[in-house]
């Protein structure tokens, strides 16, 4: 059995289902344009998809054969993840179908009608729009149902990690200045910004201040991810990673024991002892 770090495959599927979410809605947009236009949208779309089924597939034999697998329910995952790849395929099967019933302008054999003609090209183009119309629906349906399942799955490993403790990977512990720093990271997000002079701050939402110090550990034990795709100077958006998120849930600081009773003594009395 593959010892696997779960909570970075919880954030690699929060991604995927990110980015099949982002592929639904741009083929949401197409518009069934009939001709070459419609076929320079819909190649990108097609190759699009292959690349995220290929890290499906990934994630998938990843898990397979790990030590999620015997943690109770891992099996839902693992089916629901599945149904991803399949879904997927789908999709780009039914772009593929949208490709093939695409009119296109060509030369035809001798002897045949001209495409030119016009009744000819009406005639093609209005028994292809339904098509392409029903191919487009169809493959946008298929890449929702994708984005649904890899939450579904990334959130269904987080709950199974938190309700079986024995399955949990080692977190740090972290004290109540750390927790606090992550957990305001967690509520209102947070950005690091980088000075001229190479000195860096972090601020969470609220305009409150990170001190570096708790900061410093909730990115040494990556609870935290910082966007470096942004400037510093402009400020890199951060946010909290599963790691972190398994942390929050798991280690909620409890109300602090009060200290115990200490022994109440009376004052002297005038030419007497204490109590």
């Amino acid at each position: 059995m593959r010892q696997i770090d779960l909570p970075a495959q919880i954030d690699h599927l929060r991604t995927l289902g990110a980015d099949f979410a982002a592929l639904h809605t741009a083929v949401t947009a197409l518009e069934a344009q009939l001709g070459s236009e419609m076929l320079q949208q819909l190649g990108p779309k097609i190759l699009a998809i292959h690349e995220l089924v290929g890290r499906a597939l990934v994630r998938l034999s990843v898990l397979d054969g790990s030590q999620y697998t015997a943690v109770p329910g891992s099996r839902s995952s693992l089916e629901t993840l599945s149904e991803v790849i399949a879904c997927a395929s789908l999709a780009a099967s039914q772009l593929a179908r949208a490709v093939a019933d695409n009119p296109l302008e060509a030369a035809v054999f001798a002897g045949d009608p001209p495409v030119g003609d016009a009744a000819v090209r009406q005639a093609r183009h209005a028994e292809a729009q339904p098509l392409l119309v029903e191919s487009l629906t169809t493959a946008a349906h298929h890449l929702d149902v994708c984005a649904t399942c890899c939450r579904y799955t990334a959130s269904g490993i987080a709950r199974d990690l938190k309700d079986h403790p024995e399955h949990r990977p080692p977190l740090p512990q972290l004290t109540d200045a750390q927790y606090t720093a992550l957990d305001a990271i967690a509520q209102g997000g947070a950005r690091r910004y980088e000075r001229r002079d190479g000195s860096r701050s972090a601020r969470a939402g609220d305009g409150s201040s990170i001190h570096a110090a708790p900061f410093a550990v909730l990115e040494k034990h990556r609870l935290v991810r910082i966007d470096t795709q942004r400037s510093a100077i402009a400020g890199q958006d951060i946010t909290v990673t599963a790691a972190g998120k398994l942390v929050l849930a798991t280690q909620r600081p409890g109300p602090k024991p009060s200290a115990p009773p200490g022994r109440i003594s009376t004052p002297d009395k005038p030419g007497g002892r204490r109590r």
